[in-house]
């Protein structure tokens, strides 16, 4: 067995840790949220974010917060399928630690966000699904030629602050995928360039709408 196969074997490049990884970092973000909710401190992600679940704890109004950060979650993974790197803090900082919560408060179902133990076993649960999602959809889309290096070829990091220099990653990553998803994803880019909007959401959309309309095979 050469260095290559054991290396292509082992945890760090293997499909199915990357599901692990996001399950463990999702508990521990939504039980930081737990804290929140219970104790008043220990939420991790941006103040500004925080006081949106804050003012729905006091109004309980979380419409604002929800939509917020379901839509974070929905672009996030989108663009780690598409991209390759899954950004812990749109995703599940802001989508976990934020937007389900919010969704379960508002439609009054407490007690994932009350109970440690269960804020521990919901959040596992929700990365362990993104995780999948996202390696399915890269593995029948992206790397479904075979031009994958080794494992789901996906990586974290990538802070909401850096998401917006993705845009031309996101553009290349489409056009690698299949031209009419490229030339949407570029197209999406511009439009929204144009507009002074960052690119990255131009891309993405662009990449979705035409993917929808000339599938790859």
């Amino acid at each position: 067995m050469n260095t290559e196969t054991v290396v292509n074997k082992s945890f760090w490049f293997a499909d199915w840790s990357f599901p692990i990884l996001c399950g463990i970092l999702s508990a521990g973000i939504f039980a930081g949220t737990h804290t929140f909710y219970v104790y008043g401190v220990g939420a991790f992600n941006e103040i500004a974010f925080v006081a949106m679940l804050k003012s729905g704890m006091s109004t309980g109004d979380y419409g604002a917060i929800a939509a917020f950060g379901a839509s974070f979650l929905f672009a996030r993974v989108i663009e780690g399928s598409l991209v390759g790197i899954l950004d812990i803090g749109g995703a599940l900082q802001t989508g976990i630690g934020l937007g389900v919560p919010a969704l379960l408060l508002a439609g009054g179902y407490t007690f994932p966000v009350e109970n440690f133990i269960a804020a521990i076993v919901t959040g596992l649960i929700l990365g362990v699904a993104i995780g999948l999602i996202i390696i399915m959809i890269r593995k029948f889309t992206i790397n479904s030629g075979g031009g994958s290096t080794f494992g789901a070829d996906v990586m974290m990091g990538a802070g909401n602050a850096s998401g917006r220099f993705l845009g031309p990653m996101i553009i290349l990553s489409a056009m690698a995928a299949s031209i009419p998803i490229g030339l949407g994803s570029l197209l999406g880019a511009l439009l929204f360039y144009v507009w002074r909007k960052p690119i990255t959401g131009g891309a993405i959309l662009g990449a979705m709408a035409f993917g929808g309309i000339f599938p790859i095979v």
